[in-house]
């Protein structure tokens, strides 16, 4: 902490949050302190647009990206769904504007196999 001041930086501890992450069914508690301050311990976060939660899973934000796509797709449904553009276009859509809309943060996923199961069948309903 001094040697952040050193440099100028400060740490607003009324905005900063904590959270534990952790498989067991009870979150443990963990308090910090800065300063005169006693840090929140926070459920949930959101990073890189996707929800974590303190199991260390992201269903929330999972859920939240396929429900993205599928307005996406409402949206753009007359142009992919046109027989007058070829297939080739159509799916370059999809896959350019729908798809990027659903896989947004995907690096910090963990995936498990209903999580595998439900983007599956996302993508068969964009592609159908």
């Amino acid at each position: 902490m001094e040697e952040s001041k050193n440099k100028g930086l400060e740490l607003n501890s009324k905005k900063t949050e904590s959270m534990t992450i952790t498989r067991k069914t009870s979150i443990p508690k963990c308090e910090i302190k800065i300063e005169e301050n006693t840090i929140k311990q926070a459920n949930s976060f959101k990073y890189l647009g996707t929800q974590i939660t303190s199991d260390g899973r992201n269903h929330q934000g999972i859920k939240s990206r396929i429900a993205q796509a599928k307005a996406s797709f409402q949206q753009m449904k007359s142009i992919v769904t046109n027989i007058k553009i070829s297939i080739v276009v159509r799916k370059k859509l999809l896959d350019t504007f729908i798809e990027t809309v659903l896989l947004y943060g995907c690096e910090a996923w963990t995936i498990d196999e209903r999580m595998k199961s439900s983007l599956e069948a996302a993508e068969m309903w964009l592609e159908e």
